[in-house]
């Protein structure tokens, strides 16, 4: 047996990388589609903000982590949908207002500790098996949500104009995603970070849209990136002694790397390829030209011929 899995800890780290792998990535897709991506940077600040309060009130820190999430993604998303603010600019008062108050909390309360670092950057000793249970329950909750409005879903990322016109529900929709993702980012805090867990929502999704088409297998592709870069992060970090957070994430861009240099590569072949089959066009055109041309000749010289001797 490899020497990882001797010790309890981390077998409950790599079981959370999977969960969080495969949920995170999965609704980081309508998302990224959205060009919503700051959303989930946004609410892992504001996930930091509950934890400083959670360090100061000497409270549990992914409760209240849960309650400042859900709380601005429903107040983020009202902004949006009664235009009171735009979307980006709603979004950029959260991330860093709710960046200041973390840091203020944190100056009054014991400041930057062990169990504050393990909340920024992940910690494979502080995954419990509680923390196993959020995490199972919400990639129920995150499946079944996909699956029951899988066709609203794609209606509202394409179009939510015209998804209105067609009776979907689109600001609930919207609520229900929102909140779901400042629930993935309370429960993924142990394993990737508050600070790196955006990377984790979004760069599994961009490396899914270029290697397949279709929105269910753009979903599907990107829990098993997610799933991949999650657990080899994991592993990485576990031989080089580093934080799990970093290695997940540098993980998932160098994949993103290989999969971009390949498609770059891909597509200087195909223009080569191109370039040769026409130049191979004019090479047979021009020979075709040529041999017409030869052909005529003694017909001309036959026909000059004969007009003389007349």
């Amino acid at each position: 047996m490899p020497e990882i899995f001797q010790y309890e800890f981390m077998n409950r780290a790599i079981v959370a990388s999977v969960l969080v792998g495969a949920t995170a990535p999965a609704f980081g897709v309508f998302l990224v589609l959205r060009r919503l991506s700051l959303m989930a940077d946004t609410l892992s600040h504001v996930a930091l903000a509950g934890v400083a309060v959670a360090l100061l009130t000497k409270t549990f820190a992914p409760a209240v982590a849960l309650v400042t999430t859900t709380a601005a993604a429903v107040s983020i998303e009202e902004l949006r949908m009664r235009r009171l603010l735009p979307g980006d600019a709603a979004l950029a008062v959260f991330l860093y207002g709710a960046l200041a108050v973390a840091v203020v909390l944190i100056s009054i309360a014991e400041g930057f500790n062990s169990t504050l670092f393990s909340y920024l950057f992940g910690s494979v000793l502080t995954v419990s098996t509680t923390d196993l249970w959020w995490m199972a329950i919400l990639a129920v909750v995150i499946a079944l949500f996909m699956v029951l409005f899988s066709s609203e879903l794609a209606q509202v990322t394409f179009d939510a104009d015209l998804a209105k016109i067609n009776g979907v529900r689109v600001h609930l929709l919207n609520l229900g995603l929102a909140v779901l993702t400042g629930a993935t980012i309370t429960v993924s805090m142990r394993v990737v970070g508050l600070l790196l867990v955006g990377a984790l929502i979004v760069i599994p999704v961009l490396i899914s849209l270029r290697v397949t088409q279709g929105l269910t297998r753009t979903v599907v592709a990107s829990s098993i990136i997610g799933i991949f870069v999650a657990v080899t992060g994991m592993v990485v970090a576990f031989y080089a002694d580093i934080a799990p957070g970093g290695s997940v994430v540098l993980t998932a861009i160098g994949l993103l790397v290989i999969v971009e240099a390949v498609a770059v590569a891909r597509r200087l072949s195909n223009r080569s390829k191109n370039h040769q089959a026409v130049e191979m066009q004019q090479h047979a055109h021009a020979h075709e030209s040529h041999a017409h041309g030869s052909d005529d000749d003694p017909e001309e010289g036959v026909n000059a011929g004969t007009q003389s001797h007349r």
